[in-house]
């Protein structure tokens, strides 16, 4: 009988992640996959889409090049190098990944593995014919791109995530579903390549989830780089429009309106790979669609946890790896390391957004009086340097004890910067305590330290708001 300690479903960030800190507790563990490792994140979302953002930015970036007094002349850009290089970077890390599974000792399992009633009172997980069996068990399957229940899904020019990676060219025109992280980074990539692109969002503004005035902004960043939006458009159906074209019908103000691409991205979220992961019987409590867990990620089997994508909420790699590390720490009775409940998130735009805590508005709806700070990047030097787009950095804090609530940011490197807040909300820092620190100069990162003295209306580089004066 093949045992082990932990069994590990799904090499994604969050599995591979949870399986490594099992192998560093002492734990003989194994973890089935049945693609390659990294899951979603690594080949065929987080990375590569990062990546193709790069490429096609600096592509952009080059034809602007006269703003700072270089010319170029003839800048073009090679597709198929573009994929190449973005898959260059997924088997790099990939690689990397075998290599810290081998490294820990950690056995590989390819195939599917689906999770089997108790035997005896030890998890039991099958792959193909064979089945291993685990005192513990971490279900970290992960998810798979939504479809959309409307005719013509099933067309060969509707694709989501995965076909339009699988394309070997640009789109001369993209018609994009849905206004979210996703919709809005491949609206990114491929308005930067020149491609005509348009976004249909059934809710009333793009990035919906964010605060307002990052998605106002964002919507009037993409409409002056030609992407063409439209809100509140509710689609009803695709249909094959001939000179190889294909065509989304959608509800707009009363009116049936129309646009038209090469292709049609179907990007209206993720949903839970379930089907198949549980044999009859062995099914855990469920939340609609989603793995029911508690605080730790114990299903209601002894025994088996559940991580990531499958139990709902904020659908991030990080997110994910956080979830793995707290559930092998329950597994090993050892305290946490990581507060899972505040997870920062980035858009990978030009000019890039992160949010984590609390918006102004939530915070309201929560019954909670705030204080805000607020500063304009484009007093920033740095960001005069580089000449950005128009962007801010907002610091929401508690009124009275000034603790960080939350931030919302939108400007160069703001996925990089946002982990300042992050650490200043999970460890209850106030306002005085963050500015404790002296920010170096010229950066992007001096613009947090104005948007947090613009609390008490004593930022150095912004026009005071007359009632503070």
């Amino acid at each position: 009988m093949d045992k082990y300690d932990l069994i590990v479903i799904g090499a994604g960030p969050g599995g591979y992640v949870a399986a490594i800190r099992g192998a560093q507790k002492g734990l003989n563990v194994a973890v089935v996959e049945a693609d390659r490792v990294g899951g979603t994140c690594l080949n065929r979302g987080c990375i590569p889409t990062k990546a193709m953002i790069h490429a096609s930015s600096l592509y952009r970036e080059m034809q602007k090049g006269e703003r700072f007094g270089v010319y170029a002349e003839g800048v073009s850009f090679d597709y198929g190098k573009i994929c190449d290089y973005k898959q260059e970077t997924v088997d790099s890390l990939v690689g990397g990944v075998e290599q810290l599974l081998k490294g820990n000792r950690i056995t590989v399992i390819q195939g599917r593995g689906v999770l089997l009633p108790p035997e005896d009172g030890v998890n039991a997980v099958s792959v193909g014919e064979d089945v291993y069996y685990a005192d513990n068990v971490i279900l970290a399957a992960g998810s798979k791109p939504a479809s959309l229940p409307v005719e013509g899904t099933d067309l060969t020019k509707v694709i989501n995530s995965d076909g339009l990676f699988a394309l070997d060219h640009a789109p001369k025109q993209l018609v994009i579903i849905g206004g979210g992280v996703i919709g809005v980074e491949f609206a990114t990539v491929f308005s930067n390549l020149g491609s005509e692109v348009t976004i249909l969002e059934a809710l009333p503004k793009i990035l919906d989830n964010f605060d307002k005035e990052i998605s106002q902004n964002l919507k009037m960043i993409l409409k002056k780089r030609g992407v063409d939006i439209h809100t509140s458009a509710m689609v009803s159906r695709f249909e094959d429009a001939g000179d190889d074209k294909v065509t989304a019908f959608y509800e707009e103000k009363g009116k049936e309106q129309s646009a038209s691409g090469d292709y049609i991205l179907v990007a209206a979220g993720r949903r839970p790979v379930t089907e198949g992961l549980f044999a009859e019987d062995a099914e855990p409590e469920m939340n609609g669609r989603y793995v029911k867990v508690d605080d730790a990620f114990r299903t209601s089997i002894h025994g088996v946890y559940a991580i990531g994508d499958l139990i709902g909420g904020i659908q991030l790699a990080h997110a994910a790896s956080a979830h793995g590390i707290r559930a092998v720490e329950a597994i090993c009775d050892s305290s946490g390391t990581q507060n899972v409940s505040v997870v920062p998130a980035g858009v990978y735009t030009d000019p890039e957004i992160a949010i984590v805590g609390l918006t102004e508005a939530q915070a309201k709806d929560q019954g909670i009086d705030v204080i805000t700070g607020k500063f304009i990047m484009s007093a920033n030097g740095k960001s005069l340097i580089t000449k950005e787009e128009r962007g801010f950095i907002k610091v929401v804090a508690e009124a009275g004890s000034e603790k960080i609530l939350g931030a919302q940011m939108m400007c160069a490197r703001a996925t990089d910067m946002i982990g300042e807040f992050t650490t200043a909300i999970v460890n209850d820092l106030t306002v005085p305590d963050m500015l404790r620190s002296i920010m170096s100069h010229p950066t992007y990162s001096e613009g947090i330290g104005e948007a947090l003295e613009d609390v008490h209306g004593m930022s150095l580089h912004t026009v005071p708001r007359p009632s503070r004066r």
